[in-house]
């Protein structure tokens, strides 16, 4: 399977001009993937707060689907991207165990969107996010994380088994890689654009 590429030139000289930025949350399950894509994409060294696992996570955080995980977020992700010379994005990537869910509404405070990462071993791991960004009335995008480069369930079946409106646009991506992480934060920004279209007219 092919995973979306952006096509713009990332070397291509930047024309000045006003400047767009706006504001995207990355959420999901423990282990799903939201550091390494926040990483993947961002144009500067990515901001995290990665610590450490020690025992005391033992019997909290179920590790079991990535066992070689060391680290874990403990409060957020900070990344930057130009989309083009006029739009800039800056994405939050929330924590992902219950203990640190308090942290999500400062977090979603003005964004435009959100992405739900998906890792469909624990797919039921995806349902906090989703149902906190349903409440709180943001588009969002459910983005599923191939780890090794291969989609295991069909998308329409994924949408299926969380229960997600059609509206909602499900997608494969590779969080490791620069333009498949690219390419679901546009997503992101196309939807909410309909979204708020849609708010407007209706």
């Amino acid at each position: 399977m092919g995973f979306g590429e952006f096509d713009s030139d990332a070397n291509a000289p930047q024309v000045a001009g006003p400047t767009s930025s706006a504001k995207i949350v990355v959420a999901g399950g423990f282990g799903s993937g939201k550091t390494t894509l926040v990483g993947a994409v961002s144009e500067i060294d990515p901001l995290t707060t990665e610590a450490m696992m020690t025992e005391a996570s033992t019997g909290v955080d179920d590790n079991s689907a990535t066992p070689n995980k060391s680290t874990t977020t403990v409060a957020m992700d900070f990344g930057r991207i130009s989309l083009d010379s006029d739009l800039v994005l800056y994405v939050f990537g929330t924590p992902g165990q219950h203990r640190f869910w308090f942290m999500w509404d400062d977090l979603a405070v003005g964004a435009i969107g959100a992405v739900v990462l998906v890792d469909t071993r624990r797919l039921a791991d995806a349902f906090p996010s989703i149902d906190f960004f349903e409440n709180r009335k943001l588009p969002y995008v459910v983005a599923i994380n191939c780890f090794d480069r291969l989609l295991h369930h069909q998308i329409e079946d994924v949408r299926h088994a969380l229960t997600i409106s059609p509206s909602v646009p499900i997608m494969a991506c590779d969080a490791r890689e620069r333009e498949s992480a690219k390419q679901v934060l546009i997503s992101v920004v196309q939807h909410a654009i309909a979204h708020d279209s849609a708010l407007r007219a209706g």
